[in-house]
């Protein structure tokens, strides 16, 4: 298939306000033609698995984690082993109409533990830090036929995972007063026999339209509905990443995580709901850097592990399943004997997810996205035929 072309170059105009219940989540979105959409969200600075989808039928949970253990009678159930933290109530209500999975142990090829370095491995899709200069999302648009209109990323700066080849714009509402709409007339006047600046105008105006007043839609409810607003339009993008922050806990890390496990779980509803009958074709995969220590620190919190959990929820989700193979927490199971350890590749998790979400050829994703993936034992019946 044709590469995807979305050739124009950055429109940034000034930085997005601060705040954000989510840590100043950001929006990217690229174009390509397909009526499915795939979502990535990335949780910046580690969040820890073991409190989001809970082994509380590991017989070693509740003392390693101590303080930190989240009660089984509050949790959400899922299974005999398997708990959601009580906080991701619309997420368990997925999970219950078949339209969220969950799998666990999963960590990308890197092993130490710089929050820096593992997002590099993680967008970029390489082995190690800094080893590939593109993300992985960028190349995933390349594997899809040209659409109409260019990427975009509703923030500052474009994420890596979205940087390389096909050319991305970027947007985020100015700090400073809006101009009159006589101003926005006139300029759009002066621009309108120009070849070259009418369409990049025209373009900008109307994702400004679009995206209103982002600064006030900074709460995940409200970030959900513009995300859900661009993907739902007839001719609108198809793939999208949304980056937030936040998941650091070093310290009182109960009452942080819930909070963001609360806008987590609140922004991907707002997107079920939005999105109307478009969400039976949508694919979010929900995924960070590296995993947490096992067992708490002297702080209420936990320090940079190894193994995490990865989400995918979506209307075209097989969901139901909580899926990965359960190394246990008992002695001598740790990685190293302090993290959850890994057994599945979380870069053939994502490749196998794009790559049936989008109907594309599985090794061919893989080759493109993580060129050294280990694809053996990646699940094969994510979605829904």
């Amino acid at each position: 298939m044709a590469a995807m072309v979305t050739r124009r170059k950055f429109i940034s105009l000034t930085a997005a306000g601060a705040g954000a219940i989510l840590v100043s989540p950001q929006l990217v979105f690229a174009n390509v033609q397909t009526e499915h959409r795939f979502v990535f969200v990335i949780q910046r600075g580690a969040a820890d698995g073991l409190s989001t989808v809970v082994p509380y039928g590991d017989p070693a949970y509740a003392g390693l984690r101590a303080e930190l253990a989240i009660d089984a009678a509050s949790a959400i159930k899922l299974d005999g082993l398997f708990a959601l933290h009580p906080s991701l109530v619309e997420t368990g209500r997925m999970y219950a109409a078949g339209q969220a999975l969950f799998v666990h142990a999963v960590a990308s090829p890197y092993r130490q533990r710089s929050h820096f370095d593992g997002q590099n491995v993680l967008e970029s899709g390489g082995t190690a830090p800094y080893q590939l200069k593109d993300g992985w999302l960028n190349r995933l648009v390349t594997l899809l036929p040209k659409s109409r209109e260019r990427a975009i990323a509703l923030a500052p700066t474009v994420p890596l995972a979205l940087r390389g080849r096909v050319e991305v714009a970027s947007y985020a509402p100015s700090a400073l007063p809006s101009a009159p709409d006589d101003l926005l007339m006139r300029v759009s006047q002066l621009y309108e026999h120009d070849a070259q600046l009418h369409p990049l105008w025209a373009s900008a105006m109307q994702t400004q339209a679009l995206a209103g007043d982002m600064r006030g839609r900074q709460d995940p409810a409200g970030l959900g509905k513009l995300a859900a607003k661009f993907l739902a339009r007839p001719d609108g993008p198809r793939i999208a990443m949304i980056e937030t922050g936040g998941w650091d806990t070093h310290d009182a890390q109960n009452p942080r995580l819930a909070a963001r496990l609360k806008a987590l779980d609140t922004m991907l509803a707002a997107l079920r709901d939005q999105l109307g009958p478009v969400w039976g074709n949508t694919t979010v995969l929900v995924a960070t850097e590296f995993g947490r220590t096992a067992a708490a620190n002297g702080t209420s919190g936990t320090d940079h592990g190894t193994g995490a959990v990865a989400m995918l929820v979506g209307g075209a989700v097989k969901g139901g399943r909580v899926l990965g193979d359960w190394p246990g927490l008992g002695a001598g199971a740790l990685y190293q004997n302090r993290d959850l350890k890994p057994t599945t590749a979380l870069d053939a998790l994502i490749a196998a997810a794009a790559a049936q979400s989008l109907r594309l050829d599985t090794g061919r994703v893989a080759h493109t996205l993580f060129p050294a993936a280990d694809m053996r034992g990646a699940p094969r019946d994510l979605m829904r035929t």
